[in-house]
C-alpha cells in the first residue's frame, strides 16, 4: 500500500499508526499501546468503539445475510428515521461514502435543473470525486482575492473541466457570495456547502450567511445542498435544525452507519423523484452495497441510541472541552484559536479568529504537527490537523486526561515555539 496505508488521511510523518482494536473511547495499536481516541474514525464513531447495541445488531443481521440484490426492511426503517429527523428530507437514497453522496447530489442537481456548474465554498470538503477536488485547500497566493476566489485544483489528477464547471464562493461573506451567485446564476445547478466546515477547521457559518444563500438560490431556481456528513452529529436534525435554514438536498454519512460504510443523500420530493425508475427519463443510481442490510442494521442501532438527551449531554461536554482548551493555551501565552461546535472542535495556532479558509490558512503548520505528535506520545489521538470529536462513552476523567495531555504537550513545546516566533 503506498505510504503503508489505504487512506491518505491516516498517514502522517514519521509513520502512521496501526490500530488493532477499540473499545468505548479507547484504542490499542499493534504494539499494545493504549490511547484515548479523540478522532473516532474522523468523527464517525459518535458512540465510541464496539458499542454493545451496534455489535448485537451487526451480529444478528450477519447471521441472516449481509447483502442481497433487493431492498430490505432495515433500510426502510433507517430511511424513515432520517426523514423524520432531518428537516430537508422528504425522500432519501443510500450509498457507501460521503464522496458518493455528494457526487450523486451534484449529479441530481445538474439533471434536475439542466445546468452544469456547481458553486462551492472555498475550504469546504465534499469528498474526492472530480467535482469535489476543487479549492478545498488551495495555496492562498494562487487562489485570488478573498471576496472572489479562483477555482484551484486539489490534486495533480483534477481535470480542467472540473475547474471550468466549478464556481468558488467565500465563506461567511454573504454580500460577496450573493454577488457571485447572481453573476453565475443562469449556469448554476447548485450551491453546495458544509453549514459547519468540518475537515477544514470546524468553522461554523453565520445564520445570516445561510439565510442569504437560501434566499438567492430560491430566487434563481438554484438548488441549495447542505453537506452534513460531519455536522449531523451536532443535533438530531443536523446544522440545518440548529440554524433554522432548510436546503433542497442534504448529504449524510459518518454517524448514520454506526461505524460501517454508509452514507445517504436526500431532500425535496420533486427533486428526488427524478431517481424513480418508473419515470422517464430518470437518473439511475447503482451500487452493489447501497443499503446493505449489515450497514443499515448498524446505522439504525446507532441512530436509535442518539436521543435528544444524548445530543445535549455530548454538546455540553464539547462546550466545556473548548473552554478548557482555550484556558490551557492562554495560561501558557500560546497563540491559538479553539473552534468548537457541539462535540466537534479544532485547534488553530494563529492569533486571528478563524472564520473562513483564509484565516484558517494562517495557522502555523509546524506547531500543529508538533502538537499532534506530542499528543500521540502522551496517549491521545486527534487528527493531524488538530481536529477532534467527542464520543458518548467519554467520562469526566477521560476529558481531564485529554486536557492534562494538552497541557503537558504545550509545556514541552512552548520554548521551541517561542524561538520559532523570534
Amino acid at each position: 500500500m503506498p505510504g503503508g496505508t489505504t487512506r491518505t488521511t491516516t498517514y502522517f510523518d514519521p509513520y502512521p499508526l496501526y490500530i488493532a482494536r477499540g473499545e468505548g473511547c479507547r484504542i490499542w495499536d499493534v504494539d499494545g499501546t493504549e490511547r484515548l481516541d479523540l478522532l473516532g474514525n474522523y468523527t464517525a464513531m459518535i458512540l465510541g468503539h464496539a458499542h454493545p447495541k451496534v455489535v448485537e445488531a451487526v451480529r444478528k443481521q450477519a447471521a441472516q445475510g449481509t447483502g442481497f440484490a433487493a431492498a430490505n426492511p432495515v433500510e426502510v426503517q433507517l430511511a424513515a428515521l432520517l426523514c423524520q429527523r432531518v428537516p430537508s428530507l422528504d425522500m432519501v437514497r443510500f450509498c457507501n461514502s460521503g464522496t458518493e453522496a455528494t457526487m450523486f447530489a451534484m449529479r441530481l442537481a445538474r439533471a434536475f435543473t439542466g445546468r452544469s456548474k456547481i458553486a462551492r465554498v472555498e475550504g469546504g470538503y465534499h469528498g474526492t470525486h472530480d467535482y469535489a477536488e476543487v479549492s478545498t485547500h488551495p495555496d492562498v497566493a494562487e487562489a485570488g482575492p478573498p471576496a472572489a476566489p479562483i477555482a484551484r485544483p486539489d490534486s495533480i489528477g483534477t481535470p480542467d473541466w472540473a475547474l471550468e464547471q466549478t464556481v468558488v464562493l467565500p465563506f461567511n461573506n454573504a454580500d460577496a457570495a450573493e454577488a457571485i451567485i447572481r453573476r453565475e446564476g443562469g449556469q448554476l445547478a447548485a450551491v453546495i456547502l458544509e453549514p459547519i466546515i468540518g475537515a477544514g477547521g470546524v468553522i461554523a457559518s453565520t445564520v445570516e450567511y445561510l439565510d442569504r444563500l437560501r434566499s438567492v438560490t430560491r430566487e434563481l431556481a438554484v438548488l441549495l445542498i447542505f453537506d452534513e456528513v460531519i455536522s449531523l452529529r451536532v443535533a438530531p436534525g443536523g446544522a440545518q435544525q440548529l440554524n433554522g435554514v432548510t436546503p433542497d438536498l442534504t448529504t449524510l454519512g459518518k454517524i448514520i452507519g454506526g461505524g460501517l460504510p454508509v452514507a445517504a443523500f436526500g431532500g425535496r420530493a420533486d427533486v428526488m423523484e427524478l431517481m424513480d425508475p418508473r419515470r422517464s427519463p430518470n437518473l439511475g443510481q447503482g451500487g452493489t452495497y447501497n443499503g446493505n442490510p449489515l450497514g443499515m442494521a448498524a446505522g439504525l442501532a446507532a441512530m436509535t441510541e442518539l436521543t435528544q438527551d444524548v445530543y445535549e449531554e455530548l454538546n455540553r461536554k464539547g462546550a466545556r472541552v473548548s473552554e478548557q482548551l482555550s484556558e490551557v493555551f492562554a495560561s501558557h501565552g500560546v497563540r491559538a484559536q479553539v473552534n468548537g461546535v457541539g462535540s466537534l472542535f479544532a485547534i488553530h495556532f494563529t492569533d486571528r479568529p478563524v472564520v473562513d479558509y483564509r484565516t484558517k490558512a494562517s495557522s502555523n503548520r509546524k506547531m500543529t504537527h508538533e502538537f499532534f505528535l506530542g499528543l500521540v506520545n502522551h496517549g491521545v489521538l486527534m487528527a493531524p490537523r488538530a481536529m477532534g470529536a467527542l464520543s458518548t462513552p467519554m467520562t469526566e476523567q477521560d476529558i481531564q486526561q485529554f486536557i492534562d495531555a494538552v497541557d503537558a504537550v504545550v509545556t514541552e513545546q512552548r520554548s521551541s515555539w517561542e524561538s520559532d516566533r523570534v
